[in-house]
């Protein structure tokens, strides 16, 4: 047997071999956990009530997190976020291509929908705009990760419902302090980041019109798209109904609000008779991730039963390190663990939330740090989401590796942005 720690971070190097070889990210972190246990405490039998604890500690997100699919489902299925996405190109025009682009991904995000899906959703318009006006493949992926990417820590998204539930911070309130930093973040992405990626010749062609409104016809489906104002009605209804804790002290759950603005959607934009087609489409989206969970509460789990908090809290102490930095650091170095937004600030939030919270941070601060900070690495190849988008826009696997660099600074500049407005509000 050796220090309870040490055989926690085997358990997760383990899992993070295990992932990176392909094999099933639960089943890796399940192995991890249940080899970092049995390392630390030599006791099976302790080792699975430990894997236990962490599941329990995480299964209101879970539920949540399934609740989710409802809304994600009927912007999907509905029409509504192609019409949004749709609205906001149309709006701005080529003038403005990469901020339209980029700003259609952030509001897809900000609303409900996941950030791959948001992406994939987005990237048949982008093909067709970037083979009319002869754009960077690269160029236009990046925008529409970096809106992404901004969208998802001011969102309802599995990622901030961990993040807030584990740090006992209303949903509402960390979506509302991540809104400063995503706007930053959006400016670097379009006005830094994307002028700074090299082209290399990577320009859509005129096949890529071609197959950018082919999928676009194929979003519409046989009706038109809704409009934009009843595509909004759904995820505004959400808001609405999660800002009356902060304002009015009314506390309704994301586990109703959710549901509600999925419901609100589907009735807004005249798609009732979609209901179980989103049901199911959306569950299909929140279960993986759900399972996902299960798999990071174990290892979570493990990891909170070791000595490891008390050598976190050794850290701060000693070294002068304050939550405000623990906070993203731990979720960084999780979510590259892990290639996973979800993942990373699941396992941070749930490890070292007591940890970081002791040190006088708000939880409000905490848990939008961590989600900040689990976008700076969770795009690295071992995960779905590095094959997902690159697939969205035909993009090679080396050519998609060239924009991890400019993605990282993208969460970068979230999780920076996002310790100065902590530091200073």
């Amino acid at each position: 047997m050796i220090n309870s720690s040490i055989a926690a971070i085997l358990g997760l190097i383990l899992a993070i071999i295990l992932i990176i070889k392909k094999v099933s990210p639960v089943y890796s972190l399940m192995l991890g956990a249940l080899v970092g246990g049995v390392l630390g405490s030599g006791s099976i039998v302790q080792t699975v009530v430990d894997m236990f604890d962490g599941v329990k500690s995480i299964t209101p997100a879970v539920l949540r997190i399934l609740s989710a699919g409802v809304l994600s489902g009927a912007l999907i299925k509905s029409g509504a976020a192609a019409s949004i996405s749709d609205a906001i190109v149309r709006c701005l025009g080529p003038r403005f291509v990469f901020l339209s682009l980029a700003l259609a991904t952030m509001i897809l995000c900000a609303v409900g929908v996941f950030v791959d899906v948001a992406v994939i959703t987005v990237a048949p318009v982008a093909l067709t705009l970037a083979g009319k006006l002869g754009l960077s493949r690269s160029k236009v992926l990046l925008a529409l990760i970096g809106g992404g990417k901004c969208g998802n820590i001011i969102s309802p998204n599995p990622n901030t419902i961990v993040a807030a539930e584990n740090y006992d911070a209303p949903l509402s309130s960390v979506m509302a302090a991540g809104i400063i930093p995503a706007l930053l973040g959006l400016a670097v992405t379009v006005y830094v980041l994307v002028p700074l990626l090299p082209s290399r010749g990577d320009a859509c062609s005129g096949k890529d019109v071609l197959a950018g409104g082919e999928s676009v016809a194929a979003l519409d489906g046989p009706n038109k798209m809704p409009s934009f104002l009843s595509s909004v009605a759904g995820p505004l209804a959400t808001i609405m109904i999660l800002a009356l804790r902060p304002l009015a002290g009314i506390v309704i759950d994301p586990l109703i609000a959710l549901p509600i603005g999925g419901l609100v959607t589907l009735t807004a934009t005249r798609s009732i008779k979609l209901t179980s087609e989103s049901l199911n489409y959306g569950l299909s989206k929140m279960a993986p991730v759900a399972v996902l969970l299960i798999g990071t509460g174990t290892i979570a789990g493990v990891i909170s039963a070791s000595d490891m908090r008390n050598v976190v809290i050794g850290w701060i102490t000693n070294w002068n390190i304050s939550g405000i930095i623990m906070a993203p650091l731990s979720s960084i170095l999780m979510s590259a663990a892990t290639a996973s937004t979800t993942a990373g600030a699941t396992i941070a939030s749930a490890s070292f939330a007591d940890a970081i919270s002791a040190t006088g941070i708000s939880g409000v601060w905490a848990a939008s740090l961590t989600n900040a900070g689990a976008t700076v690495l969770d795009h690295l190849p071992h995960g779905s989401f590095f094959h997902a988008t690159s697939g969205s826009v035909s993009m090679s696997f080396k050519e998609r590796l060239r924009i991890i660099p400019f993605e990282s600074l993208v969460g970068l500049t979230l999780t920076l942005s996002t310790l100065l407005c902590a530091a200073v509000l």
